[in-house]
C-alpha cells in the first residue's frame, strides 16, 4: 500500500510538471524565439529588400527562409497567451491555421538549409556561378516547389488537429495528442523519414563533398585555402539541424506510440513522456530565431551592404540635427 501510495504521489508531482511546463516554460520559451526572432529576421528581410541589388541563388533561398520564419513567429504570440490562459482563445480555424504555420516551419527551414548546403557546394565547384543549379530561375522553381512540397506533406495533419469548442473555450492539442494513435504513429514517422531525415541525410553527403574537395585542393595549393568558409557554415548549419530537430521527432513519435493500446495504461510513464515531448518542442523551433546568423554569414556580402545602408542613413539625418540644433539655439 505504501508503495502504491508513494507511485500515485509521484505521478500527481508529474502531473503538476506538464501543468508547469505548458504554462510557464513554453509562453517564456516562446517568448524569447519571439523577441529575438523578430528582430533578426525583420531587419534581414528588409535588408534584402532595400540592401541587395543583386541577388544570387542562396540570397532566393534565405529570404525565403526568413519569410518562413516570420510567417511562424507572428503566430507565437496567440500561443503564449493560450498557454499561459490554458486554453485556446481563438476559434477553430486559427487553430488549425497555426498548427499548419508551426509545422510548415519546421520542414521549410529544413529544406531551404539542405539547398543551401548544395548551394554552397556548387559554389566551390563552379565559382563563377555558371551551373544550372546556380541561376536564380532555378533557385525561384525550387523555393516554390519547396513550399508545395511541404504542403502536399502537411495536408493529412489538418483533419487530425480536431480542436473541440465548448463554454470554456476552444481545445488546440499540438499534433502529437491528437487524433487516432495509430494512423498519427504511421504518418508521423513517414514524415519524420522524408521531411526530416532524407534532408538530414543530403546535408551529410554534401558535407562530404565540400570535406573532400577541400581536401584536395589542399594538396594541389600549399596556402591556406579561403574556401575552408563553406564547410564551416554547412557543418554549423549541419550542427544546429540535428542538435535542434532530433530531440524534438523522437519525442514526437514517442509521444504517440505512448497512446497506443497497454501503454496508455500507465499514466505516469504517460506524464513523463509528455513532459520530455513538451521540453523540445519550443528548442526544435529556435532556429527560426538563429536562422538570422546564417543570413549574415552566407549572404554574400549581405552584411556589408546593411552596414553600408546604415551609414547612409545616419548621414542623411544629419542635416536634420543641424536644422534641430539652430531652432533649439534660437
Amino acid at each position: 500500500v505504501l508503495g502504491s501510495v508513494e507511485w500515485n504521489s509521484t505521478c500527481k508531482n508529474w502531473l503538476e510538471v506538464e501543468s508547469a511546463l505548458e504554462k510557464y516554460y513554453l509562453p517564456i520559451f516562446y517568448g524569447i524565439e519571439f523577441i529575438v526572432g523578430i528582430l533578426g529576421n525583420t531587419t534581414v528581410v528588409f535588408g534584402y529588400l532595400f540592401c541587395l541589388k543583386n541577388w544570387n541563388s542562396s540570397n532566393i533561398y534565405l529570404f525565403n527562409l526568413s519569410i518562413s520564419d516570420l510567417a511562424f513567429l507572428c503566430t507565437l504570440p496567440m500561443l503564449m497567451r493560450s498557454y499561459a490562459k490554458e486554453t485556446w482563445l481563438y476559434g477553430e480555424v486559427l487553430c488549425v491555421s497555426n498548427r499548419y504555420v508551426l509545422h510548415a516551419n519546421l520542414y521549410t527551414s529544413i529544406l531551404f538549409l539542405t539547398f543551401i548546403s548544395i548551394d554552397r557546394y556548387m559554389l566551390m565547384k563552379f565559382p563563377f556561378r555558371e551551373h544550372l543549379l546556380q541561376k536564380r530561375e532555378f533557385a525561384v522553381l525550387a523555393s516554390l516547389a519547396i513550399w508545395v512540397l511541404v504542403t502536399l506533406e502537411l495536408l493529412p495533419i489538418l483533419p487530425v488537429i480536431n480542436p473541440v469548442t465548448t463554454e470554456g473555450g476552444t481545445s488546440c492539442t499540438d499534433y502529437a495528442s491528437s487524433g487516432d494513435p495509430q494512423y498519427n504513429l504511421i504518418y508521423s514517422l513517414c514524415l519524420t523519414l522524408v521531411g526530416f531525415l532524407a534532408p538530414l541525410s543530403v546535408m551529410c553527403f554534401f558535407s562530404y563533398k565540400i570535406a573532400t574537395f577541400l581536401r584536395q585542393r589542399s594538396r594541389q595549393l600549399s596556402s591556406a585555402l579561403p574556401l575552408e568558409r563553406p564547410l564551416h557554415l554547412v557543418l554549423l548549419a549541419l550542427g544546429a539541424f540535428s542538435v535542434l530537430f532530433t530531440p524534438y521527432h523522437v519525442m514526437r513519435n514517442v509521444r504517440i506510440a505512448w497512446r497506443l493500446g497497454g501503454w496508455r495504461q500507465d499514466r505516469c510513464a504517460q506524464l513523463v513522456v509528455s513532459c520530455l515531448y513538451i521540453l523540445t518542442r519550443p528548442l526544435a523551433f529556435l532556429n527560426s530565431a538563429i536562422n538570422p546568423v546564417f543570413y549574415f554569414l552566407l549572404g554574400d556580402h549581405f552584411r556589408e551592404m546593411l552596414l553600408n545602408k546604415l551609414r547612409q542613413s545616419f548621414k542623411s539625418l544629419r542635416p536634420f540635427r543641424g536644422w534641430a540644433r539652430l531652432l533649439r539655439g534660437r
